[in-house]
């Protein structure tokens, strides 16, 4: 009896493994991702950096730290600034945005780096797979 149910289970997992592998996988073709990373070579400040997608602040990165998003198709504003207490408090906003075009299914890899003008997206090469 249990031999026959032991069967039973097995062959109940054996369906379902094959119904799961068997549906559709959804489509990426609506949305591009936009990946931004602080490397902590690039941007040595103890403060941390926002991340503005069309004018809204969208994430707060430190040292190390990386976020994606799924987005749709089209020119994306991002703006970068600096985020914190004391001198991480800016004294004039960066007001500077970089627009960033993706494509249906594209995955868009950038880096922040910062030289004598402020904030800037470099952008990365795209990820071995």
């Amino acid at each position: 009896m249990r031999a026959f149910l032991f069967a039973g289970l097995m062959l109940t997992a054996v369906i379902a493994h094959a119904e799961f592998a068997e549906a559709p996988t959804p489509q990426s073709d609506g949305y591009g991702v936009l990946i931004i990373s602080r490397e902590r070579l690039e941007v040595g400040s103890p403060c941390d950096i926002g991340l503005y997608l069309q004018d809204q602040l969208a994430a707060r990165l430190w040292q190390g730290q990386s976020v994606a998003f799924n987005l749709p198709p089209g020119a994306i504003s991002v703006r970068l600034g600096l985020l914190g207490p004391g001198v991480c408090s800016p004294g004039i906003s960066q007001t500077t945005s970089i627009s960033v075009d993706l494509i249906p299914g594209e995955i868009r890899r950038y880096r922040i780096g910062l030289n004598t003008t402020g904030l800037y997206l470099l952008q990365a090469p795209p990820l071995n797979q």
